[in-house]
């Protein structure tokens, strides 16, 4: 596979998994017998989609990623490998320890009876669209170093 489509559907994923957290963050903000099923449902696949995110990332990461790391770093935005990919290699395992802990909390907790377990559920989806957005943000801004990088531009000032 190109290591293209590997970025491509990496963030395609990860939209999925930000998408699927809000969609669970929703539910859950008016939870009642009729959409515990989908509550559950939006769970499973934020952890899904941000496992499978992070996995093909990995396949881009450790083959293919030193090479662009050298482009970023001599190019005019040394800041997208310094600041933007270091601040992504330590982002990923919250947000991986959230998406894997939010189905757990939906099926264990009675979000529809206890404010507190809703509560709970509430604030691990909102962290994980949070996470999710600083993420692509991030991505784009290493996409963005490469590209300058590659091109040899100046940063407009």
């Amino acid at each position: 596979m190109r290591p293209e489509a590997l970025i491509i559907i990496h963030v395609v994923f990860g939209m999925f998994g930000l998408l699927t957290a809000l969609w669970c963050y929703v539910e859950g903000l008016n939870v009642n017998s009729a959409n515990q099923g989908r509550i559950k449902t939006s769970a499973l696949l934020t952890a899904i989609f941000i496992w499978l995110s992070w996995i093909l990332g990995g396949l881009y990461y450790v083959p293919f990623y030193p090479a662009s790391k050298k482009v970023i770093l001599a190019g005019p935005m040394p800041s997208a490998h310094n600041f933007f990919m270091e601040t992504k290699e330590h982002i990923f395992f919250m947000l991986l320890l959230l998406a894997t802990y939010l189905p757990i909390a939906v099926r264990t907790q009675d979000i529809l009876a206890n404010r507190a377990s809703r509560n709970l559920v509430l604030t691990v989806a909102g962290i994980i669209v949070i996470l999710a957005l600083i993420m692509d943000g991030s991505g784009a801004m290493i996409i963005m170093g490469e590209r300058l990088g590659l091109q040899g531009m100046q940063v407009p000032k």
